[in-house]
């Protein structure tokens, strides 16, 4: 066990993971990056469509950061596996903090201009793929896996509360100040999310990962997910209804400014209500952890998502639109973290970097699909656009369903990867003390199966 994993005996209460010193920095540390990155996300496309006045002009500002967060993703797996986990972040966030300091300095200046959004927006695009594999892994290294699901919902329930407070502090920054103080904020709290990175312990790989080429290692994780078929369904799953549907974020500003004509502040609204249903949908993973109906709570979420999406693409009213993304946002944000937690407890440590890299791919789709959305969204409008992207996403999700059989048995696959995992804890910690196993005829000692059943019970 590692030493700072929270023993499975040690109690079922969430509360129980903020016992951990080192929990709590990166939750504190989480808290602060990603209330930065999502007030910024709203001043960076409000400031893009005040520029260019155009839907596209959306559509390439996540587009710059989503290329070099889709394709970088594999490299920044391998540098999560081969350096101290802690120590990456910490690069990746010092780096993105003096980007945005460059951008607001350009604000306050008055010499901002869009393709200065544009260089810096490909500059956090490179950062993401270092940040977030690291992020996921050194979770895991900190409570283990038997807290894994509850710790993974606490920190999706704490980074969607501040797609809460983000969007909304924005918006009403904006309409009271201006996009200039408003920026500010996130600068200094991508700061502040650093401090707190330094205040963890380092998180250094083994000696076999530190001296693995990064050819072999690239090759390692690719040949790892191909061969276990049911961690690349479950990356596939998760991707691609991402890349269609979770786009239409990217248009909120759009909806506040040409469908209800609510400006700024609807805009902010439109983003707390997003992130108050990833908070509820986090919550009831964190909460629910039984293993057994995971897979029908993520095609139920999954369903539920595409269908009201579709509604609120359509929605007359403002106050209605509201309500329909906060459901929407509660059923992906439980889709999310079920996928996610099913493929952290199938993986090895070892290969856990890579791995999460692949699913910094949930973050870079929906980014990298916003350009063909506000492409179409140009076109045809926005509701249309966003509606028919709501579809696909659910036909794609049925398929998945119906034609993979290794999904469908997806519960009883986590359950012996589990049994197998504890098996070996077992083993490895077995009392060297212990007396030897009685002697056979033949001189050899008498080996004792430990049965799946009494490993469960452990």
């Amino acid at each position: 066990m590692n030493k700072t994993e929270i023993p499975a005996s040690n109690g079922k209460s969430v509360l129980a993971l903020f016992k951990l010193s080192a929990f709590k920095w990166i939750f504190a540390s989480n808290s602060a990056f990603f209330f930065a990155m999502n007030s910024q996300n709203i001043v960076r496309s409000w400031l893009a469509f005040k520029l260019m006045n155009s839907e596209l002009a959306l559509g390439l500002i996540m587009f710059t950061i989503a290329v070099p967060m889709f394709f970088l993703s594999p490299i920044g797996g391998v540098i999560t596996d081969r350096r101290d986990r802690r120590n990456v972040i910490l690069f990746g966030q010092i780096t993105i903090f003096a980007a945005d300091l460059l951008v607001f300095l350009m604000l306050y200046f008055d010499v901002l201009e869009f393709w200065h959004l544009l260089v810096t927006s490909a500059i956090s695009g490179c950062m993401f793929p270092l940040i977030m594999p690291a992020r996921n892994a050194i979770v895991v290294n900190i409570v283990g896996k038997s807290r894994l699901e509850q710790a993974m919902a606490v920190n999706i329930a704490g980074i969607n509360t501040m797609r809460v407070l983000g969007p909304a502090f924005a918006g009403f920054l904006i309409d009271l100040t201006g996009e200039t103080n408003a920026y500010l904020v996130s600068v200094i709290l991508y700061g502040l999310a650093a401090f707190c990175m330094t205040r963890i312990a380092a998180s250094p790989p083994t000696d076999e990962m530190k001296n693995l080429s990064v050819k072999k290692s690239i090759v390692e994780g690719f040949t790892y997910v191909w061969e276990h078929r049911l961690i690349l369904i479950l990356l596939s799953f998760g991707l691609l209804p991402m890349f269609l549907a979770m786009p239409f974020q990217n248009l909120l500003v759009v909806f506040a400014e040409k469908i209800w004509d609510v400006g700024s502040r609807g805009f902010g609204f439109l983003g707390a209500a997003m992130g108050m249903g990833g908070i509820f949908g986090a919550a009831i993973v964190a909460f629910h952890t039984t293993t057994k109906t995971r897979l029908r709570r993520m095609m139920i979420s999954m369903l539920g998502f595409g269908v009201f999406l579709f509604c609120f693409a359509f929605s007359p009213w403002f106050g209605l639109g509201l309500v329909l993304v906060f459901i929407a946002n509660a059923f992906i944000s439980t889709f999310n973290t079920l996928n996610n937690t099913a493929i952290q407890l199938l993986i090895p440590d070892h290969v856990r970097g890579r791995i999460s890299s692949f699913l910094m791919m949930s973050f870079s789709l929906p980014l990298l699909g916003s350009l063909p959305v506000a492409a179409v969204a140009e076109i045809y409008g926005a509701p249309v656009a966003v509606a028919g992207s709501s579809i696909l996403s659910v036909i794609i999700g049925l398929l998945f369903y119906g034609l993979s059989q290794r999904l469908r048995n997806m519960d009883d696959g986590i359950k012996t990867a589990m049994a197998d995992e504890q098996r070996e804890h077992i083993l490895k910690h077995k009392p060297p003390s212990e007396p030897p196993g009685p002697e056979l005829a033949d001189g050899h000692q008498k080996v004792t199966t430990i049965q799946p059943e009494t490993v469960r019970n452990s």
